[in-house]
Formats: C-alpha cells, sequence, structure tokens
C-alpha cells in the first residue's frame, strides 16, 4: 500500500518537478489587478510579444501572463513555433507551461513540412505530441486535399486519424470515408468503414482497404467492388492501378459487363480498362444471355476482348459448353458476339492425328453428337438464335438409336441447320458414310443401312433422324439386322462420347477438384486509440484555472464541437464482435468491443 500512495504522489507531481517557467520578451508591461489578479499584460509596439519554453516559441501582439501558474493567453497574429517542423498561426491561443499544453482558435493553420491543418478549434498536447480537432478540418497534402469533422494528428508517426464525413479531394478523384487514417510522409491512406474512390472513369467501393494517394495505387479486401463504364469488378481482395488503368481481384471474382447481359467468374482475374480486356482463371466461368437462355463457358482461362459492340471471348483448355438444348467440349473455343460465331477448336486449331482423340471438338443436342477437328456455331446477332452449325475435318455425326446401336454419318465437312434452336437438318459432303438403323412405324428393325455416297442430307424430326437422302455415287444396301456382323456396326473413327455429355450447369464442373484459394493478406482494424484528453492517470488537469476552457470542454461527448452526433463505426464493431465470439468458441478469454 506504501509503495502504491508514494508512486501516486510522484505521478502527480511530475509535472510541478519537471515543468521549467515560460520565459518572455515584451515591448510593453502593465498589470491591471481588478480586471486580471496575479496576471501581466504584454503587447506590441514594434516588436511581438515572445514565449519561449521547452523547445516552441510564440509570438503574438498581446498576451496575459500568469507567471505563477505558468499559464498565458495570446491575442492577435498568434504563431507558434516547435523546432524546425511544426508551425501553428491562429488569432487566439492559450498555453500551459506545467502540462504544455495548447489550445487555438480562429483561423488555425498547423503546418509540418508534408501537410498543414486547418480548423476553427484546435487541442495540442506537446508532452503526447498529437493535436485534435472535432469542429470540421481541413488537412493539405502534397497531392491531397483530406477533410473531417474529427481529425487527430500523431505527429511522431505523421500520421492523421480521421472522423466522421472524411473526404479526399484530389485533382484525379475523391475518397469520401467513414474513417480514414492518412500517413503524411508517404501518402498512404488506410480506409476503414464504407468507402467510395470516384474519378472520371470508375468508382471504387469498400469497406476495409489501402490507398496510396500519390502513387494512385489501392488494395481493398473488405465487400469490395471496381465500377467501370461497362464492367464491374468484384473479389474477395482487389487491386487497383489508376495510372496503367488496371485492376486485378483474387478469390471469389464477379466480372460483370453491364451492356451486354453477361458474368464472368472465377478466382483470379485482371482488368485492363483502356484496353476494355478481361483475363480470367481459375474456376473460370462465362455466363451470357442469349434468347433468354443463359449459355455457360467454362475452361482453366478465359479472356475477353473489345468494345462492348464488338466482344471476343476466348477460352483456353477444357473448354465445356453448356445451353439449354445444347452442350459441347473442345480444347479451345472462340466466340464473336457481334457477328453470332462460337467456334470450337482443338490444340493449336490443326486436324487431330486420330479423330477418335477426346481432344476433338464435340456438340451434343439431345441424343445427337457431331464431332470434327472444328466446330463452328453460328446464331442470329438480332435474334439471338440458333442458325446453324458447321463441322470442318473428318465430321463425325452419332445418333444413338431408339432400341440397340448407333445411326452413324460421317463425312469431310457437315453443315446443320436449326429453327427454333432445333437441329432440322444435315448436309454432309466429301466421302460420306452411313450406318442407319432402318425401323417401321412401329419401331420394329427392319435392317441396318451401311451406305456410300458423295454427299447426304438428314432431315430431323423431333430430334430424330426422319428420312436420309443420298446423292451420286451411291453404294449400300438394307441388310437384315440377323445378317449385318456386330463388328461392323462402327465406322472407322467411331467415338461415342455420351457420358461425357453436359446435360446440366452442375456438370460444367464436375471431374474437377474445387481450386486451392489464395490466402488474402488483410488490412488490420485501426489501432485502439486512448481518449485524447485522458485525466484518470492521477496527472493534474491540462487546464489553468484561467484558461477559456472548462473541464467539461474536454470531455469526449456523442457529439462533436458543432453539436452533431459522431457516429459509431458499425462495420468496425461488427469485425470486432466477430473476433470476440471466435474467442469465446475457442475458449481463449473475452476482449472489450
Amino acid at each position: 500500500m506504501v509503495t502504491l500512495i508514494l508512486c501516486f504522489c510522484c505521478n502527480g507531481n511530475f509535472y510541478a518537478q519537471t515543468s521549467k517557467k515560460i520565459d518572455y520578451t515584451s515591448d510593453r508591461t502593465l498589470k491591471d489587478e481588478n480586471k486580471y489578479p496575479g496576471a501581466i499584460i504584454l503587447s506590441k509596439v514594434t516588436n511581438q510579444v515572445h514565449f519561449i519554453h521547452e523547445g516552441i516559441e510564440i509570438w503574438c501582439d498581446q498576451a496575459i501572463h500568469y507567471d505563477e501558474a505558468n499559464f498565458f493567453k495570446a491575442y492577435g497574429n498568434v504563431r507558434m513555433q516547435q523546432g524546425d517542423t511544426v508551425t501553428m498561426q491562429s488569432k487566439y491561443a492559450e498555453y500551459n507551461g506545467t502540462t504544455q499544453f495548447a489550445f487555438a482558435s480562429g483561423n488555425v493553420k498547423m503546418s509540418r513540412p508534408q501537410s498543414s491543418i486547418e480548423t476553427d478549434t484546435l487541442f495540442f498536447d506537446r508532452v503526447k505530441q498529437q493535436a485534435y480537432y472535432r469542429s470540421g478540418g481541413t488537412v493539405r497534402d502534397t497531392a491531397s486535399v483530406l477533410t473531417s469533422r474529427i481529425g487527430r494528428y500523431y505527429m511522431d508517426q505523421d500520421k492523421y486519424s480521421f472522423l466522421s464525413d472524411v473526404k479526399v479531394t484530389n485533382p484525379k478523384y475523391t475518397i469520401n470515408s467513414q474513417q480514414l487514417d492518412f500517413y503524411s510522409d508517404s501518402g498512404a491512406a488506410y480506409l476503414y468503414g464504407p468507402t467510395t474512390i470516384v474519378s472520371e472513369t470508375s468508382t471504387v467501393y469498400c469497406e476495409r482497404g489501402f490507398y496510396d494517394t500519390r502513387g494512385d495505387v489501392g488494395y481493398f479486401v473488405k465487400n469490395s467492388r471496381i465500377d467501370y463504364e461497362n464492367r464491374v469488378l468484384e473479389g474477395d481482395s482487389l487491386y487497383f492501378n489508376r495510372a496503367k488503368s488496371f485492376a486485378s481481384g483474387t478469390n471469389n471474382i464477379k466480372v460483370t459487363d453491364t451492356l451486354n447481359n453477361s458474368l464472368i467468374t472465377g478466382h483470379y482475374a485482371e482488368v485492363y480498362r483502356e484496353k476494355d480486356s478481361v483475363f480470367i482463371t481459375k474456376r473460370a466461368l462465362a455466363a451470357t444471355i442469349q434468347d433468354k437462355d443463359s449459355i455457360f463457358i467454362h475452361s482453366d482461362t478465359l479472356m475477353i476482348t473489345g468494345k462492348p459492340e464488338n466482344r471476343i471471348v476466348r477460352g483456353f483448355y477444357n473448354v465445356k459448353l453448356f445451353k439449354s438444348d445444347i452442350s459441347g467440349k473442345s480444347d479451345s473455343i472462340y466466340v464473336n458476339q457481334k457477328k453470332g460465331i462460337t467456334k470450337l477448336l482443338n490444340i493449336g486449331n490443326v486436324p487431330s492425328t486420330s479423330v477418335s482423340t477426346k481432344r476433338t471438338p464435340v456438340i451434343w443436342s439431345d441424343n445427337n453428337q457431331m464431332t470434327g477437328d472444328t466446330i463452328h456455331i453460328l446464331n442470329n446477332p438480332v435474334t439471338e438464335k440458333l442458325d446453324s452449325l458447321k463441322v470442318f475435318y473428318d465430321a463425325f455425326l452419332i445418333q444413338k438409336d431408339s432400341i440397340e446401336g448407333y445411326n452413324q454419318v460421317k463425312g469431310k465437312e457437315l453443315t446443320g441447320l436449326f429453327v427454333s434452336n432445333e437441329l432440322y437438318q444435315v448436309d454432309i459432303i466429301k466421302n460420306t458414310e452411313t450406318i442407319y438403323y432402318s425401323r417401321n412405324e412401329e419401331n420394329e428393325l427392319l435392317g441396318i443401312n451401311k451406305t456410300l455416297s458423295s454427299s447426304i442430307k438428314i432431315l430431323f424430326e423431333d430430334k430424330t433422324i426422319r428420312d436420309i437422302y443420298y446423292y451420286k455415287q451411291v453404294d449400300g444396301t438394307l441388310t437384315p439386322p440377323e445378317e449385318f456382323p456386330s463388328n461392323a456396326r462402327e465406322l472407322p473413327g467411331f467415338n461415342w462420347r455420351g457420358e461425357e455429355q453436359l446435360l446440366e450447369k452442375s456438370d460444367l464442373f464436375k471431374g474437377e477438384e474445387p481450386p486451392k484459394l489464395t490466402k488474402i493478406k488483410g488490412i488490420p482494424l485501426p489501432e485502439e486509440q486512448e481518449d485524447f484528453f485522458d485525466e484518470t492517470n492521477g496527472e493534474p488537469s491540462l487546464l489553468n484555472e484561467n484558461s477559456r476552457l472548462t473541464p467539461d470542454d474536454l470531455k469526449d461527448t456523442k457529439v462533436d464541437s458543432l453539436g452533431v452526433p459522431i457516429k459509431k463505426i458499425d462495420s468496425l464493431l461488427l469485425d470486432k464482435k466477430k473476433k470476440l465470439e471466435k474467442k469465446k468458441k475457442s475458449g481463449k478469454g473475452t476482449t472489450k468491443i
């Protein structure tokens, strides 16, 4: 107990034991015990009144100095100078030499080499080396102007902490934030709570992020999105480079094309605004509305380039295509939205060494399968309905028979025509071969027809073959099924891939392991701030009894100096609550929110 009392007494007398008397010079010195008991009146004649104390100098036109109390009030053209780094100007100021606490009001401006604060009232604690305002202030940096209702400046870190209606104005953009920490030396800004960064070419939103106000580079990690003229980028983590017109995203990425009704998802993306291009990988998926239906393209990597009216989509490696009435696979894909053409290509866009290889592009429509070295699907750009398809090099059409076997047609090239998005005619030319299971109206098998010809026309009805027409150099007969050998019922190159057919959207990812997501480097919550006016530690009051201020003026209230309610940082409180709940679950105790 004795030890505690001694510590308390020593702490309480700290200022009294270490503080020095304020030195001053003045052209004129007066006394008025009736009006200013215990004080002297100092005033300017030729030279301003000059005070010196513990590394700070103050000049003013007139002052009321309480020598015994080590305190003065300064009036008119007040200027404070701390070393060669801090200068403060105001109409009025007061200084307590015992606590080294200063207060200034009236057109206050505090200047540092990299920045300045302008406000109506400013508190300056020289012991803590901190300045504070709560009636609105403006900070001017080498690149930007920052305003807020509440601000605090940490001189040792060259750091500003802004609260309530924070706004950063730069010739290139404007930032509006709920809370912002700004480092004047580097121009680094840490953003907390709902924040927007608005420019002519983009709008950034985040609830936690970092922005380099001089390098124009940003990093955003909570509920983040970047809006360009016709694209919106969202993700767990976003990087933004204004000078290079570049943005990238990591984990749970969404890129929305607002003009072309399309959405791209994945887990890593790069967006180049000036080139109007997007690169996306890690479970990449593009979805586009076409004829009131959605087309989905999935591949290892997707690239989207070109202006909105002429978008080009390219997909590379393990491409899968799905629409309610058609699906397909290929090594790569090319889509020209303006021309309404989709190309399914094999590796290198050269003929395959084997037509049976699973790398060969394939299209399924109901129970019809078409393969070839290259497949083109054409739709009407105006109506968005399927128009036709073309298969080049080793075209092969297979349709599963209603009971057994497969109807097969192969040739050099294939052209299919659609009506109301349904295949109704197929033409195959050059060295065509067919195997066809001929049935009567009762669906009884009459025979198997194997035919060679120069070209073939096939007509479909209800998605099944209705008629086949052979042209020129026809060589074939209808053979009873019992006389047609089983080992001859498949044409050379036959490869039925029905088990690969995509029947629903989820099949786009069938057989694929979910990607391992990158660990996001977060941005920590702002440090817990001690109260600027902390008088709970046994130290004497910051104020002198002769101060214009009262102890109530130093209390933290729910309103600022203008009487405006101070908003709580809801998003930050929510984060802290989540941490608290996590600690409770792990049994590691509790923390205060």
